[in-house]
């Protein structure tokens, strides 16, 4: 056997973690493929969202990363993940588009939401349809931040840091936003059972205000 002739070994770019492959990618396309790979489908999904155009969504997701591999050499992460940087660029291009258009179309989350609509884990999923709907209902009729800041928190399981980073607030800023988010919630599913004449069930959105509480 001849060790002299053996091939050193490739490496495992999936294996890097982002910010190996960021610094990699300012000189390597493999590197940003990758990185292509890794939040292709995250990015079109919330483009999705705030669209509501399939074709859009293609378009405007291809301009994302058109965008980042054209800025990637100036690309400094200041303490916030790559993929924060890559939902800030969406959510600038997506803002531009609505501006264009003067409309706005929002898809329902319920499209995005498995049937086990749940805050922080699956244990404090809600406890039957009859909620869920009611939440679905309720998250409808917020602001259109507030839903998106639902959406960043709950279906891209972004950290309050991140979501500041692309809705250009303070992690702070994020914190309170999402609390008051949390107890407009649970009054407006409240009132509407009061309307009803049944009682308010909000476990989900109640447990999770108090763990915001206790933070």
């Amino acid at each position: 056997m001849n060790i002299f002739r053996r091939k050193p070994k490739q490496l495992d770019l999936t294996a890097l973690e982002d910010s190996e492959l960021v610094l990699l990618a300012k000189n390597d396309q493999t590197a940003f493929g990758v990185l292509y790979e890794r939040y292709i489908e995250k990015i079109y999904k919330y483009i999705y969202y705030r669209t509501g155009n399939h074709q859009d969504a293609e378009d405007l997701t291809a301009a994302v990363f058109h965008r980042a591999m054209a800025h990637i050499e100036n690309y400094t992460e200041r303490g916030v993940p790559f993929q924060a940087w890559l939902y800030r660029i969406a959510h600038n291009l997506v803002a531009n588009w609505h501006r264009d258009r003067g409309r706005r179309k929002i898809i329902p989350l319920e499209e995005f939401i498995g049937p086990d609509l749940h805050f922080d884990s699956p244990d404090s999923a809600t406890e039957d349809k009859e909620e869920r709907t009611a939440l679905l209902a309720a998250i409808a009729r917020l602001p259109e931040e507030r839903q998106q800041l639902l959406y960043l928190k709950f279906v891209s399981n972004l950290s309050n840091a991140e979501v500041g980073e692309i809705l250009d607030r303070t992690e702070g800023a994020i914190k309170s936003l999402y609390h008051r988010t949390l107890l407009a919630l649970r009054d407006d599913i409240e009132m509407q059972h009061t309307r009803v004449g049944a009682p308010g069930r909000t476990p989900a959105a109640n447990s999770e205000i108090k763990r915001t509480e206790g933070n």
